[in-house]
């Protein structure tokens, strides 16, 4: 093993301490009757709740559903937004154009956006998959035209020198300078785009884990709603590794050597 697989190792298992500490506390404190059991069920009845649910195939629906809404929301939000951020980033009468729209626009918060949606598209998937797009939306957006107008000066005045075409200049210069941006936005994207989707199904859903939530809420099943807490959070941290994962895989080049080798 080398030095830097020891060190990946390494961090894993330091990442690791806090939460196993936490559980390990919780569920000591919750047999010992110190925390309300009906407010703050322990991590082993929450897991027996959550295999009890897995083996009769009922978290394997409701989070199938959600997924399938996020996948279908952010690609639509994340689309838009690297269209629409590359424009802004490129166009200085494109950025005063929608400076006061964005300005406007993005401090709404995605709750506030429900009852509108619901009013215009019904309370199908439609308003639940527009909701997810809109919160993908602005992250991708923002940090897509930050990225294009941080792109590096001298890498642009090569490309004038060299003679390429704006197409060639958009491809190979502008936007893989814009990358670590990008990505910041899909990541933050992504997020958004699970709170989003939790947040439509805990009022306007019949499936999903958003619904699943709110349904144990008002059955008073801790355990189940603990269960579906703890399923976003681990499938959120899933997502994310994922993009990272793809992050590195595209910026290799922008690596140190060492650290490729």
């Amino acid at each position: 093993m080398n030095a830097r697989s020891k060190n990946s190792v390494k961090a894993i298992a330091i990442g690791f301490i806090m939460p196993v500490a936490f559980l390990v506390a919780w569920e000591i404190l919750g047999r010992r009757g110190i925390l309300n059991s009906s407010i703050f069920p322990t991590p082993s009845r929450i897991f027996t709740s959550f295999m009890d649910m897995v083996s009769r195939g009922r978290m394997q629906k409701h989070l199938l559903i959600s997924l399938l809404r996020v996948v279908k929301g952010f690609c639509v939000g994340s689309v838009l937004g690297l269209v629409i951020g590359t424009v802004i980033g490129l166009s200085n009468a494109a950025n005063a154009l929608m400076s006061s729209i964005i300005g406007l626009l993005r401090p709404i918060p995605m709750v506030a956006w429900i009852p509108v949606l619901i009013l215009w598209l019904g309370i199908d998937e439609a308003s639940k998959v527009t909701l997810i797009a809109i919160g993908t939306f602005w992250p991708v957006l923002i940090n897509t035209s930050r990225g294009i107008k941080n792109s590096d000066r001298k890498l642009l005045e090569v490309g004038i020198i060299l003679e390429k075409t704006r197409l060639q200049m958009l491809a190979k210069v502008v936007l893989p300078s814009a990358f670590p941006f990008i990505f910041t936005g899909l990541r933050l994207g992504v997020g958004s785009a699970w709170t989003c989707v939790v947040t439509a199904e805990a009022i306007a859903a019949a499936s999903g884990i958003g619904y699943l939530i709110m349904y144990a809420r008002e059955l008073s099943q801790p355990p189940v709603m603990f269960s579906a807490v703890m399923t976003i959070a681990v499938v959120g941290l899933i997502l994310d590794a994922i993009l990272l994962r793809v992050e590195k895989r595209v910026l290799r080049w922008n690596e140190p050597d060492e650290e490729r080798g």
